[in-house]
């Protein structure tokens, strides 16, 4: 797909439901007594994934475009598939089910696409094994395809080496079937919508953490942050209403941030303050960017983000405030490009392990367009000031990638070839004709 740069972006867009929230509702509520409904609920690949394996355990999901109902039969009620639980391109689908799937009474493999296959399981079947869950990977390497054996379930508290909500979920959601109190603690906090959420089906979860708001600081401190589940007896059926994604919104800040005599107002962007980074780093660089409207719902804070046209300065990222931007990193590059001086990434070695490795393929397709950024073992180096052009650019089928390239053609001479462009498809499938919507 090809990409021209555009005078201005200007209008108002609104992001389509939060994928790790979408995830979420479906797998809660899918082992919670009663009917669901989900509004707002994000068409992406992804978690139709997730949809399609519940439905194959008996569940009856319907989906109505905006709105999904789930028909949830308990925190027992899964039965047996009798196929493979397909999870396509989902590394959150993967880990979280798995956390429900091995205190199941049955047996059950889970696989993938390429992409899958090659993603690390050991992060969730190490503290799942020490909960006594059966779970393998087939082909001896850590990863997908996995075989997962329902077993008792006895509590554990485990140290994360990672701070992943991945990881985090999966222990607690296999904590509702453990025999005891099952605690999980990270290095920093990572996005909590698993806590929260189950909190709002009549789990009993507690959390101890420390939100920082340093962005700049280039030493790491400690702040440890530990979530706790105590087993229930039954989950009950609630209504979700998903805010909108920030990390798909990311796209469009950074796009009214760098594209010059541009406004955006984007409506109805989930700011959980696990999720905001993005909004931090960009108004220690100097942006633009006003918060409107904030309101809150289902535990979760939105709010209408308004972004102008900025100058902005290169900074440092790194520590506690990673986790809450992991998967903006790739346009947050982007911006980088456009800020006076050095902007420096650090302790993001967890992009070397999502659908691409992002520092990767940041960095090389980055300098194919012309821009000073070198890799590092945990993130990159920017040097802004260098004026883009365009370029080929390999998407790798990583949605973040494809959407922060788009964003980068907007600014750079000549045209801008994104091949494989529809894996956004993921995520946002109606990203491209929104941007163009926006673009003049």
């Amino acid at each position: 797909m090809e990409f021209n740069k555009v005078k201005y972006i200007k209008g108002e867009v609104t992001i389509p439901g939060d994928k790790s929230i979408s995830h979420r509702a479906v797998m809660i509520g899918s082992i919670a007594k009663g009917t669901t409904e989900v509004t707002n609920f994000l068409q992406g690949a992804d978690c139709l994934s997730t949809i399609e394996c519940f439905q194959k355990m008996g569940i009856e999901i319907t989906n109505n475009t905006n709105t999904v109902t789930i028909k949830g039969n308990g925190l027992h009620g899964l039965s047996k598939p009798t196929s493979l639980l397909d999870v396509g391109n989902s590394g959150t689908t993967t880990r979280l089910i798995s956390g429900i799937l091995v205190a199941q009474n049955f047996n059950v493999q889970l696989n993938g696409d390429a992409s899958i296959q090659k993603r690390p399981m050991k992060r969730i079947i190490e503290p799942l094994s020490l909960m006594g869950a059966s779970i393998k990977s087939i082909h001896g390497n850590d990863c997908a395809p996995l075989e997962i054996t329902g077993s008792p379930l006895k509590a554990i508290s485990y140290q994360s080496k990672v701070a992943s909500a991945q990881v985090k979920s999966a222990i607690l959601l296999a904590g509702l079937y453990a025999d005891g109190i099952t605690s999980v603690t990270e290095p920093y906090l990572s996005r909590n919508h698993s806590e929260l959420m189950l909190n709002a089906y009549g789990a009993n979860v507690t959390s101890t953490n420390t939100i920082g708001a340093n962005v700049s600081s280039t030493n790491i401190t400690a702040t440890n942050a530990t979530a706790t589940i105590t087993p229930v007896a039954e989950l009950f059926a609630q209504k979700i209403e998903v805010p909108g994604d920030i990390s798909s919104a990311a796209n469009f800040i950074v796009a009214g941030l760098i594209v010059p005599n541009s406004e955006i107002l984007i409506k109805n962007v989930g700011i959980n303050p696990t999720r905001d980074g993005i909004i931090r780093v960009c108004q220690a660089m100097g942006a633009n960017i006003e918060i409107m409207n904030k309101k809150q719902s289902g535990g979760e804070t939105t709010a209408d983000i308004f972004v102008k046209s900025s100058n902005l300065k290169g900074i440092t990222i790194s520590g506690e405030i990673i986790p809450t931007l992991i998967d903006e990193i790739p346009v947050i590059a982007v911006l980088a490009c456009f800020a006076e001086g050095q902007t420096i990434i650090r302790d993001a070695a967890e992009l070397k392990v999502k659908e691409s490795n992002r520092i990767d393929t940041v960095s090389h397709n980055l300098k194919n367009m012309g821009a000073d950024i070198s890799p590092t073992e945990d993130g990159m180096i920017i040097n802004g000031g260098k004026h883009l052009h365009g370029a080929i650019i390999e998407s790798h089928l990583d949605h973040r990638i494809a959407m922060a390239f788009a964003i980068a053609s907007l600014v750079s001479e000549d045209t801008t070839t994104i091949n494989d462009a529809e894996c956004v498809n993921i995520s946002y499938p109606q990203f491209y004709n929104d941007l163009s919507r926006l673009s003049k």
